[in-house]
């Protein structure tokens, strides 16, 4: 017997995905803020781009070069150059906020197309069943695993001029267009949720332990909760994808400062995270607006520091949110957009509470926590919940691809 499944091209795990929003190079930092809030995505692409060629098909003068969200701008607030003034810091170039780390984003061909493997099972013990797999995104994975945190893929789809040049007078930061295409990208969490769905190809290896695995990483990002929060770690944790352990003297596992949740502020959060401990940046970001008496820590340490640009930027905003109806509703009209912009849910992004595992959680186990609660990483912990390392999905897909192989 013989079965045989469809070959798929990376495009096609386009189908469904939401196009790229697209900031220009040559934007200014406080561009780039006010789209983030204006159009409630959590990511920005940014793009180097020459539209004034007309070469059909190419993209090469035509490129997605980086990513940013709220993170970025509000760790580059965070730095002692932009303390003092941060209005003039929103007037640099956008280029600042993106990452040194090369490779970040890569471009994708469309047509990239699953490998196939051939596996000899045995059925009744007299029939042999060959079985023909396809691996989607095994480029995608070498890509993943050298670095890469998010591909871009053009979708596609025929598009006149006429619309090309209605959706661009629509777009009110940039193009959403390059060369006449849109573009999505493609996530770590995109490869891992179809390596789910096709799971008992790897059969038994989902079922070992983490530990036995040896994925458990125990070079993570930490700080203790009276420690001073740290721009410089948040923004580490922002590149690798993962977030900072908040852990008390004894090693154990108290929450996280995730990225991902900063997202869903404002800039001036950046305040907060200059004068806070760690502990209370947690207090500060995990509900639905600061409480107060951290609000008033906050401005009393910026003006302890002579850090009246913040302080006035930071009081600016305070005045703007208290003359708000309700800032609980304005805060859960903010976290209802990033949820509809496909990032993480609502109900996710208002907790500081850690995601964890044990050594003994399966890795499938642990790839279906990690997935339902949207991160890209999950904490294990022992059994007195000190904190033992981290599972990434970089460290899932390379146990899949080094047992991808084995079954050729």
């Amino acid at each position: 017997m013989a079965v045989s499944l469809l070959a798929y091209e990376v495009s096609d795990l386009c189908l469904g995905k939401p196009a790229l929003r697209s900031l220009s190079i040559s934007a200014t930092v406080g561009e780039a803020l006010s789209a983030l809030k204006r159009s409630g995505e959590n990511h920005l692409s940014v793009w180097s781009c020459d539209h004034s060629s007309t070469t059909a098909n190419d993209f090469e003068d035509c490129r997605c070069i980086g990513k940013l969200c709220m993170v970025d701008v509000v760790c580059y607030l965070c730095r002692s150059e932009n303390l003092l003034c941060p209005l003039t810091a929103l007037k640099s170039p956008v280029s600042v906020l993106l990452p040194k780390v090369p490779g970040l984003v890569k471009h994708v061909e469309p047509h990239s197309s699953l490998r196939e493997f051939r596996i000899k099972c045995s059925g009744n013990g007299d029939d042999f069943l060959d079985l023909l797999i396809f691996f989607l995104f095994l480029e995608a994975i070498d890509l993943i695993l050298e670095g890469a945190q998010n591909l871009v893929v053009p979708i596609q789809s025929n598009i006149s001029s006429n619309s090309r040049k209605k959706l661009l007078q629509k777009s009110s930061f940039g193009p959403t267009l390059h060369k006449g295409h849109e573009f999505c990208w493609l996530t770590q969490e995109d490869v891992i949720r179809f390596l789910l769905s096709s799971i008992g190809i790897f059969s038994p290896i989902p079922t070992f332990s983490i530990e036995s695995l040896g994925i458990i990483g125990t070079d993570f990002l930490a700080m203790g909760y009276h420690d001073p929060a740290s721009s410089a770690t948040i923004s580490r944790a922002l590149t690798e994808q993962t977030s900072v352990a908040v852990v008390d003297e004894d090693g154990k596992l108290i929450g996280e400062i995730s990225p991902f949740t900063l997202a869903c502020c404002d800039e001036t959060v950046a305040a907060a995270i200059t004068t806070l401990s760690a502990g209370d940046l947690m207090a500060y970001i995990d509900c639905g607006g600061p409480p107060e008496d951290i609000v008033r820590v906050v401005k009393a340490r910026l003006k302890e520091r002579n850090l009246e640009g913040m302080l006035d930027l930071f009081e600016e905003f305070s005045i703007s949110s208290s003359s708000s109806s309700s800032s609980d509703e304005e805060f859960s009209s903010r976290l209802t957009r990033y949820s509809r912009s496909g990032s993480y849910s609502a109900r996710m992004v208002r907790r500081a509470e850690a995601i964890v595992c044990h050594l003994g959680s399966s890795l499938v186990a642990v790839m279906i926590q990690a997935l339902a609660h949207r991160v890209n990483y999950v904490w294990v912990i022992e059994d007195d919940c000190s904190l033992a390392g981290i599972v990434t999905f970089s460290d899932m897909l390379k146990v899949f691809r080094e047992n991808l192989p084995s079954m050729a």
